[in-house]
């Protein structure tokens, strides 16, 4: 609007809606601001018409105005800084007994969740894995984080159920992992989906008893104590787990 009433010495409000492009029910509100902004005069009469005011007076103005904003922002910024800065400060000696859980029931989370565990790992990734299993072009994230670990002489090892016999693509997918250097057993049944990071990070499945097959929440706790629990756990099942050859014997596949 002021572009436009730069351009002549006086419009009307309608001659400078049609030269503005502005819309007509707007125009008076558009040029009530600029003339209490002091960027437009306003000339009474039969018609009243309206005019810009100098571009380097206006422009003088308008910097006036900013600076006038960001003294009152910066006054009432070191206000509130020094009114909050105690309540902070008085905030970080109290800590949340329970901060180290997560609780995740999206899908999507769970599956985030399980790529960052896999990337953070530096030394062992342990693994209990039973239906419904991740899609193998799903999990790419693993195959890089089980490279990387073997390059770095860790410890990669899946507990896979029975189950994973009987599916063509998991099959295919449980020897990539183990060209990738995943050391990989198999047992009847697994109580849960579980993964140990590290001896640090944990993340497991809790399914719902009373929702059914599908309804399922996982846990996220980083925790030594109950990870070194898990790693005891997982251990105990490796040792009683078998290849896979020999579970397609027990089998018969």
């Amino acid at each position: 609007m002021y572009l436009a009433l730069i351009r002549r010495e006086s419009y009307t409000a309608a001659e400078v809606a049609r030269a503005a492009d502005v819309p007509r029910q707007r125009i008076y509100d558009v040029l009530d601001a600029l003339v209490r902004r002091r960027l437009a005069l306003q000339h009474p009469g039969r018609v009243a018409t309206f005019s810009a005011v100098d571009p380097e007076l206006a422009l003088t103005r308008l910097m006036a105005q900013q600076r006038e904003a960001l003294d009152r922002m910066e006054r009432v910024s070191t206000s509130l800084a020094t009114a909050l800065l105690p309540i902070w400060s008085d905030g970080r000696s109290h800590s949340d007994p329970l901060d180290y859980i997560e609780v995740l029931r999206d899908p999507k989370a769970i599956s985030e969740r399980f790529a960052d565990i896999q990337d953070q790992a530096e030394h062992e990734l342990l693994s209990f894995n039973k239906p419904p299993f991740i899609a193998p072009t799903e999990n790419t994230t693993g195959m890089k984080a089980v490279r990387r670990l073997r390059r770095n002489h860790g410890i990669v090892r899946a507990l896979y159920t029975y189950d994973v016999l009987a599916d063509e693509a998991m099959i295919e997918n449980v020897e990539q992992f183990g060209r990738a250097g995943e050391e990989a057993r198999f047992t009847e049944r697994l109580p849960l989906k579980l993964v140990v990071a590290d001896a640090s990070m944990c993340l497991f499945d809790m399914p719902d008893p009373v929702a059914g097959t599908g309804a399922t929440t996982a846990l996220y706790i980083e925790h030594p104590a109950l990870a070194g629990c898990l790693r005891l756990a997982f251990s105990t099942v490796w040792e009683q787990a078998v290849t896979q050859a020999d579970a397609r014997t027990r089998i018969g596949v």
